[in-house]
């Protein structure tokens, strides 16, 4: 099972790499309006897809892969005609061109290839009006000009740790690539990636979900061998590992 799975079914419902704070941060510099249309690309257990129909947008819409998730996602929601969720891939979102005001997408980018990553950014870009927003929040290398080396490192252990193929970038190719699909980088922020930390995991849960998320872990043994090796990762490595948001905009 993905990392990010188990951490989920054993109670934790913040999984971004940058916690609520980036998170927050990054819904800041979007600023979600009366008149925007969202798209939110893997909404997973939808804590940001709740946040961004708070804001009040004309219509959001989540596209989830998983259909587990797509029906935990819209027991969230409200039951609206102009909120909804629907199974498909980012890659080929099935909606309209230029038919977004607005698109997110959190800790999903990481982990697919290059090309997939390409095609997932060109996505956005078709179906973002002009002067659209592209709302990223994953995570990245430091600094720029890390050897290729490290690189491959990080990765490999990731991959190894979470049970998932990781490919986090440094903030140039994360500029480069959206850059490709013609978009003007506006904001870049960072924070450390302290998933598993107990500071930012109270945090971002709350102390009683998190003593009942820890007595889960360690009443679970194979649970806390897995939880304690991705800590060990993202402590090996919290000196290039960052989480990072980035608001990116369709030119005009």
């Amino acid at each position: 099972m993905p990392g990010h799975w188990l951490l989920a079914r054993l109670g934790k419902r913040v999984l971004r790499p940058g916690g609520l704070e980036l998170t927050e941060a990054l819904l800041g510099d979007l600023a979600v309006a009366a008149g925007d249309d969202v798209v939110e690309f893997a909404p997973g257990l939808g804590r940001t897809a709740k946040r961004l129909v708070e804001a009040g947008p004309r219509s959001y819409l989540g596209v989830e892969r998983d259909e587990d998730a797509a029906r935990w996602t819209r027991g969230r929601l409200p039951n609206a005609a102009n909120v909804g969720i629907r199974v498909g891939s980012a890659e080929n979102a099935g909606i309209p061109g230029r038919s977004a005001s607005v698109v997110v997408g959190e800790a999903m980018l990481t982990m697919n290839t290059q090309a997939h990553k390409e095609r997932i950014v060109a996505e956005a870009s078709r179906i973002l009006r002009k002067g659209g927003r592209y709302g990223l929040h994953e995570l990245a290398i430091v600094p720029d000009d890390a050897p290729e080396k490290v690189k491959k490192e990080i990765e490999l252990a990731l991959s190894q740790s979470i049970h998932v193929g990781a490919r986090p970038l440094t903030e140039s190719e994360w500029r480069a690539l959206l850059e490709t699909s013609g978009f003007s980088v506006r904001t870049v922020r960072f924070a450390p990636m302290h998933l598993l930390e107990p500071a930012r995991m109270v945090a971002d849960e709350g102390l009683p979900r998190t003593l009942l998320l820890l007595a889960r872990i360690l009443s679970n043994r194979t649970a806390r061998k897995r939880i304690l090796a991705m800590r060990r990762t993202f402590r090996r490595y919290e000196g290039s590992l960052h989480a990072i948001s980035i608001v990116a905009a369709k030119p005009d």
